[in-house]
């Protein structure tokens, strides 16, 4: 959790990015892009941005994966001090250098920012439809199930993230987020091409990601044995 922390984090700001891209955030408003696609972003942004708590409440998924770390007991200091440097107007690659940021979630994000510095928007959509929004839901119904035979009821803050986005992600994000790929990318084989170069760029950074966790994990079982959800 604390490198996927992170993950979660460039999450917010893919779709932000995205949000900033096709629709009109400035004042004065202006109609900006196609309508199709102002409409799936925005509709994205709110259930990302202000979701329900669980608690008769709302708060973004960030927010919701914060309370349960401190329910797990896992560091939030390193993704606090993180969010502080750049609230400080500290640049994110600088913020990455100077903060505790665990080495394989510092080279996810600097990829993940790679891709939304292009300024292209089929190519940040690529990377959050094919890189995010289809194979979370199944990676996380691996994740949960496991919760609930190993750790019941003591993961609730957790175990509700992550059934938040398994039933968001796959039943309406998803669906969403590629039809927003299809609009942005229309009939151009150029597009197409460099949103699937994206989406492969996006997926192999996951895929190092994880395998980083891995390695974290197997160092920490040769000094005592921990519990291991998947």
């Amino acid at each position: 959790m604390e490198n996927h922390v992170f993950a979660v984090w460039d999450f917010m700001s893919l779709v932000k990015s995205l949000q900033a891209a096709l629709t009109c955030t400035a004042v004065p408003w202006v109609p900006q892009g196609d309508a199709v696609s102002r409409r799936l972003i925005n509709e994205i942004t709110l259930d990302e941005e202000s979701d329900e708590d669980g608690r008769g409440g709302y708060a973004s998924h960030f927010e919701l994966y914060l309370q349960a770390m401190e329910q797990c007991g896992a560091d939030t200091l390193p993704i606090r001090d993180f969010l502080k440097k750049i609230q400080e107007s500290t640049s994110v690659l600088e913020a990455l250098r100077l903060c505790p940021v665990p080495q394989a979630a510092r080279s996810f994000v600097q990829t993940t920012w790679g891709i939304m510095k292009s300024g292209y928007p089929h190519r940040i959509a690529a990377a959050f439809a094919i890189g995010r929004e289809e194979i979370v839901p199944e990676m996380f119904q691996i994740v949960i199930r496991n919760i609930h035979e190993r750790f019941p009821g003591q993961m609730e803050r957790l175990a509700y993230y992550l059934k938040r986005h398994i039933n968001i992600d796959k039943e309406r994000h998803w669906p969403m987020a590629m039809r927003m790929l299809e609009v942005l990318c229309g009939r151009d084989k150029n597009r197409w091409l460099e949103a699937a170069e994206a989406a492969r760029t996006a997926l192999k950074a996951r895929i190092q990601l994880w395998d980083g966790v891995q390695r974290r994990i197997d160092l920490l079982r040769l000094r005592e044995p921990i519990p291991v959800l998947c």
